[in-house]
């Protein structure tokens, strides 16, 4: 299905930027024929977007006359911060609008230690994090926070997270900007900064979807690293099911595997079979000296034989799962990444599902690997900030504030 058509009283100055961000309108003209707009209505919105500083105006293409003059947004009148927090470190980084990375940094940061020690930690990062992005702290327009668990879109809230014990239902946004109020000061506007929280899996999918894939109506990936989790995005948008649980592949429960015991409590999930933490246990105990995802990643470009057999095999574990994931969402690209997603870990998953499902599921299907590497998580959790701050209702009442 198409957009929606837009009647001129439902045009705002936030519906024209949502026009120009998606590049279906870059000049007067344009916003003219798309909206029905008169000249001056367009102008006077396009004006509240100038004051603001979201606009920035280039010099187009020309066919021998005068260039017509282009509108676009300004990735660089505001900045983000996000964080990508995994379960014995964190990446941060300071992010302009578009995606572009100014500034981040890395280290170690145990998510067990419970979200009060660990959000407080990482606020500490940030004012050095911004001084080296060379940005003002009063230009930080929202924090994005992605997490090794389900989340429950509406509150932010972490929901049984099995690998981070203390945070269920914990009230991360209110925490992380207090924490940002008491290490960095001010941020864009008078109240607190916005804060948002979503899965790892949902912002990596976000990010590479927006990334190489925007063209693809129906997108997976899937992350293999300590755990297995899936990110889904539909016409654009991030799936996350009723209260944030969907793509919880992890624990979709192998049958001929009952006596696997999972973090979780059950037997023979996936992620207690075929993740960066099983396999580390299996090559433990064949003498291999491998205690994390990390351990065995570095295992496999060693080219180290029982690690390559390993991950073949947990892909294949893998596969067995997608099959029915890809026969239920019919998706355009599947993508495998994290720690495992190297190319042991894709055979095995190609062999399954090409030898099991059906035809017409995969006669379309592109498997590929992450075009973003370690930086998705930050770069998707950027791009959320961004799709809620400058969605047409909200960038309209942030408008009114600007510009009073």
């Amino acid at each position: 299905m198409g957009e929606p058509m837009l009647t001129p009283t439902q045009i705002s100055a936030g519906e024209l930027l949502q026009l120009i961000r998606g590049g279906r309108a870059n000049t007067r003209a344009d916003l003219q024929r798309i909206t029905g707009l008169s000249r001056s209505t367009i102008g006077q919105r396009l004006d509240l977007l100038n004051r603001a500083g979201w606009l920035k105006h280039v010099a187009g293409s020309s066919t021998g006359g005068r260039p017509s003059q282009q509108i676009v947004f300004d990735p660089r009148h505001a900045s983000v911060i996000a964080v990508d927090l995994e379960i014995k470190h964190a990446r941060a980084a300071v992010l302009d609008l578009g995606g572009a990375i100014l500034a981040e940094t890395t280290g170690p940061l145990d998510i067990g230690e419970g979200p009060e020690a660990v959000l407080d930690q990482l606020a500490q990062w940030f004012p050095d994090l911004i001084a080296a992005a060379g940005v003002d702290a009063a230009h930080i327009c929202g924090i994005g926070l992605s997490v090794p668990g389900p989340v429950e879109w509406e509150t932010g809230h972490v929901i049984e997270p099995p690998v981070m014990p203390g945070w269920d239902r914990y009230p991360i946004r209110e925490r992380l900007q207090k924490a940002y109020a008491e290490h960095v000061g001010r941020s864009m506007g008078d109240g607190p900064v916005p804060v948002f929280v979503d899965n790892d899996a949902n912002l990596m999918a976000l990010a590479e979807h927006q990334a190489s894939h925007r063209d693809c109506t129906a997108f997976v990936l899937v992350k293999v690293s300590t755990g297995i989790g899936a990110g889904v995005v539909v016409d654009g948008k991030v799936y996350r099911g009723i209260d944030g649980g969907a793509g919880d592949i992890g624990h979709i429960r192998l049958h001929d595997r009952p006596d696997v015991l999972c973090m979780c409590g059950s037997h023979g999930c996936l992620g207690a079979v075929a993740s960066g933490r099983a396999l580390a246990g299996d090559l433990s105990a064949l003498g291999t000296d491998a205690t994390s995802a990390a351990d065995v990643k570095r295992l496999l470009a060693d080219g180290h034989p029982d690690a390559l057999r390993l991950a073949r095999e947990a892909g294949r574990r893998a596969g067995e799962v997608l099959v029915t994931v890809v026969s239920l969402l019919n998706p355009g690209v599947l993508m495998i990444a994290g720690e495992l997603s190297g190319a042991p870990f894709m055979t095995g998953v190609r062999e399954l599902l090409y030898q099991r499902a059906f035809p017409r599921a995969t006669a379309n299907l592109q498997v590929v690997t992450s075009r973003l590497g370690e930086h998705a998580g930050v770069i998707g959790a950027a791009a959320m900030v961004v799709e809620i701050l400058y969605a047409p209702d909200r960038a309209e009442a942030r408008l009114g504030h600007l510009t009073a």
